[in-house]
């Protein structure tokens, strides 16, 4: 399998930079202040691991003309410089009596209007990446400037892919399929939760991926009552249904999907639940096309597993996805977002199986002019087994 090149031409931060400013001079926005992993990369493409640290923080100014102003510790300098950004400014982080908000108010102050007005990330899925007494002293130093709602411009934008962008996406998709497929060399019963855990992080990493920062799952008889616990040191025995949920990464990038396996042969309660949630997602993919909305979706795979209406516990039935495991918009009934070329999705459909037992089913589906195309490698109604 030939990986798509890794990275992206200047050319598209140029376009995404172009794109944000324009909705900010609808907005009336003279910058954002981006401070978080996801918003500073989809602009600038920094790439680094080394947000796991939550010691320092990171910033960039995007003006509402002009290159993006990154405003980062000096460890970071290489890197960034690294970048199509070329106004990188820095300080020796950390510093514990000034964290890079006097450099950052110099330069909003710099390219900010007395009466202008900054936006921030304010809503749901976004969050401040800097300590609220930093974010107090910015607010006072930048009077009368304002910080305000960014108006979610940096999620709009992300909500719809590139080709590069999909590309990444697919191919991380592909790299799951493999480690899936192979899993069952690996797997047998007796063998601990934990111990499948790892060897199939073993198995994504061996075939191709950067690295696995999400993997979930569960193992009980006939199901299990959740898909989001750690896992034990339990042995699989005859009768149990494993799932294995994965989100593993290639250039940046997550896949987000699952399968099932029964450890010997599945009962006919399991075997028809696992055909129903198959039944689900292609309820929705068939109908996934430009001019439907999310709610559409949620209610083709609702239907098929939960023609009852009870209350669903998961909340939703899948989900954006890109830069980050999981991204917006939400498959819930309230969600009429109207879907259209370039957005990728998971669905993800429940069925209980019996009382305080589910299955959950996962696949990665990309919007296109003429419908959906799956990313993930679609599962048949048949289970595996192991």
């Amino acid at each position: 399998m030939t990986s798509p090149p890794r990275g992206f031409h200047v050319g598209e931060f140029r376009q995404r930079t172009s794109a944000a400013q324009a909705l900010m001079v609808e907005q009336g926005l003279a910058a954002m202040l981006l401070t978080t992993e996801p918003e500073i990369r989809y602009y600038t493409g920094f790439l680094t691991r080394f947000w796991e640290s939550p010691t320092r923080p990171w910033f960039v100014i995007l003006p509402v003309s002009g290159d993006p102003i990154a405003v980062i510790p000096s460890i970071g300098a290489h890197l960034m410089g690294q970048s199509w950004i070329t106004d990188i400014r820095t300080w020796a982080a950390p510093d514990y009596t000034d964290d890079g908000i006097g450099l950052l108010t110099d330069a909003l102050t710099e390219t900010v209007p007395k009466d202008g007005r900054i936006g921030i990330a304010d809503q749901m899925e976004s969050h401040v990446r800097m300590p609220l007494a930093d974010l107090r002293r910015l607010e006072q130093a930048l009077a009368p400037r304002r910080l305000v709602g960014d108006t979610t411009i940096t999620r709009r934008l992300r909500m719809v892919k590139s080709e590069a962008e999909i590309a990444k996406i697919a191919h991380a998709a592909q790299i799951a399929t493999r480690a899936f497929d192979r899993a069952p060399d690996h797997v047998s019963p007796g063998m601990s939760l934990s111990d499948v855990f790892r060897r199939f992080q073993m198995l994504c990493l061996e075939d191709g991926a950067d690295w696995v920062p999400y993997l979930a799952g569960a193992a009980d008889a006939s199901g299990y009552a959740d898909v989001i616990s750690p896992a034990t040191d339990t042995p699989l025995v005859s009768g149990d249904v494993l799932m294995l949920d994965t989100g593993l990464v290639w250039d940046g990038y997550f896949c987000d999907f699952d399968r099932n396996y029964s450890v010997g042969v599945p009962s006919a309660d399991v075997a028809t639940a696992h055909a129903r949630l198959i039944d689900a997602t292609h309820a929705a993919t068939e109908i996934a096309k430009p001019g439907v909305t999310i709610a559409n979706l949620f209610h083709a795979m609702n239907d098929v597993v939960n023609p009852g209406g009870e209350a669903m516990e998961a909340g939703r039935l899948g989900h954006g996805l890109g830069m980050q495991l999981t991204e917006w918009p939400s498959i819930i009934p309230q969600d009429h977002t109207v879907l259209v070329p370039g957005m990728v999705l998971t669905l993800e459909p429940s069925v209980t199986v019996l009382p305080g037992k589910i299955l959950v089913h996962e696949e990665n589906i990309v919007i296109r002019e003429s419908g959906a195309a799956f990313l993930s490698q679609p599962q048949s109604r048949d289970m595996r087994v192991i």
